[in-house]
């Protein structure tokens, strides 16, 4: 690609930024040595004056370089490390806009400067991926460094317990109370103790939501903007959300049979982002990193017997024989007004982009027992593995920190909301809802994944549909899966 003499300060902002994170990195924090900016000038034009010298010397001495005990850049050898996926193509894509262009020249200065060379390509894929990890660790792994992207399993539990996966936590380059590693909570999730297992930067994925048909709710008298102002003001809650699937659902031609309804989904999908919408969830981790039964709280329960409540009167109209996907149909089509679904179901070459009504998406509503809106996160952990030297895991860890820093000038961006925006979401789905989604203060993680054995939708999620029992379900798993959590917890 080509180099721009003025591309050479991208990072100087950049590893100015990362310097807290790296400073510790067996060098002198060089980066993080930005002297102290005041001035004897009682005056705003020596202050500006000096601001300005200070600004200029840095561009002439260019990016500020991390540095060891000898004052020379961290030189990693010619080190190659494979940041191993199941997505990413071998073949880099041309960039196609500036944060891409920026990024490309920002990676292309830190291997020069590092002496490393990094690249992000499929080795696995999605249904492998775990045992791939653990195949690869138990057999002492090969001359390759790796960086594998991992999905949520319990397999990766019982890496974590066996040593398998190399505790991110005594990396000294590793600063877990940076933004990106804050914005997303996989360190938290992947974490036992002071031991942290796992990680992923950037900024979480948005996930569950609601939709609603626009055309739809203004033929039953409801203004849809209205919506996205109950969510902006706070008073989008599970009530106002049933009253609202109330006032959709009608017999248009009087024949008895309603031909709009209020709801359509995936029940497992609403079922469970409805639990951690009321505070609840089916396993918590307590302080001492311990998994914790939690199927049984008063806040976990309220949101099945609600969940039942809701599929009762809105949801209970299926086709008997239908496939478990017919949802989709019934909500393009215009038969229903409300679908609770996935943010990726609106993106670009998702079914939603066949639906020829318009559409608007929020978040989840909040249960009695919230007092905000909250989503549950699911992003990719990365782990580095257990069968490397420290020597080795610390400059992979290195590396990897730099590669996933933005570049300068594009810290706060967001590429789902450009995703978003090629999909069919107008723009305050983009703006408010996709925004408030990757926000740490709406955003959770579940720990019901990472339980051996508990299978929570074949044991519970799958069944909690139209008149189901909860109580029963309750009882029927409630031993089975509290000595699955007995297990991990050893």
């Amino acid at each position: 690609m080509k180099k721009q003499l003025a591309n050479k300060a991208i990072a100087v902002a950049t590893i100015t930024a990362m310097s807290a994170g790296l400073v510790a990195c067996g060098g002198s924090g060089d980066a993080g040595n930005q002297g102290d900016s005041t001035t004897d000038s009682t005056t705003n034009e020596g202050t500006t004056d000096q601001a300005s010298n200070e600004a200029t010397e840095a561009e002439e001495e260019g990016p500020k370089i991390i540095t060891d005990e000898n004052g020379d850049p961290i030189d990693l050898g010619g080190m190659e490390i494979v940041v191993r996926d199941w997505w990413s193509s071998e073949e880099q894509a041309e960039p196609s806009n500036d944060y891409e262009e920026s990024l490309d020249e920002y990676r292309e200065w830190i291997q020069e400067t590092y002496n490393f060379k990094i690249k992000q390509v499929a080795i696995s894929d999605w249904g492998t991926t775990p045992q791939d990890f653990v195949d690869y660790v138990t057999t002492g792994g090969d001359d390759n460094n790796y960086v594998f992207i991992l999905r949520g399993d319990a397999a990766i539990v019982s890496a974590m317990n066996n040593g398998l996966m190399y505790d991110l936590a005594t990396l000294d380059c590793l600063d877990f109370t940076q933004d990106k590693f804050t914005s997303n909570l996989i360190h938290e999730q992947y974490s036992k103790g002071d031991s942290i297992y796992a990680m992923s930067a950037g900024i979480a994925e948005p996930r569950t939501g609601v939709y609603f048909n626009k055309r739809l709710l203004t033929e039953a008298g409801i203004d849809p903007e209205s919506i996205y102002d109950m969510q902006a003001d706070g008073t989008w809650t599970w009530d106002k959300f049933e009253e609202l699937m109330a006032k959709c659902q009608r017999d248009t031609d009087n024949d008895g049979v309603n031909d709009v309804y209020g709801l359509t989904l995936n029940e497992g999908v609403m079922t469970t982002e409805a639990v951690f919408s009321n505070g609840g969830s089916y396993v918590a981790k307590d302080a001492d990193g311990k998994y914790v039964y939690n199927l049984e709280a008063p806040e976990t329960q309220e949101a099945l017997e609600w969940c039942v409540d809701m599929y009762n009167k809105f949801d209970n109209h299926d086709p008997e024989g239908a496939e478990w996907d017919y949802y989709k149909e019934e909500f393009v089509q215009g038969h229903a007004a409300f679908m609770v679904e996935d943010e990726y179901a609106g993106g670009p070459g998702a079914f939603l982009a066949d639906m020829e009504d318009e559409v608007g998406f929020v978040m989840f509503p909040k249960g009695p027992k919230m007092d905000t809106y909250v989503n549950v996160w699911s992003n990719n952990p990365a782990a580095i593995p257990g069968c490397y030297d420290a020597d080795r895991a610390w400059k992979i860890a290195f590396a990897y920190n730099l590669y996933t820093e933005a570049p300068e000038g594009y810290e706060d961006y967001n590429g789902f909301l450009s995703t978003a925006r090629q999909g069919v979401f107008d723009e305050r789905a983009v703006t408010e809802t996709i925004t408030m989604m990757s926000e740490p203060e709406h955003g959770t993680v579940a720990y019901h994944d990472m339980i051996p054995n508990l299978k929570l939708g074949e044991e519970l999620v799958w069944s909690i549909g139209p008149n189901a029992d909860v109580a029963a379900l309750t009882e029927a798993i409630a031993d089975t899966w509290k000595a699955y959590i007995d297990e991990a917890n050893k």
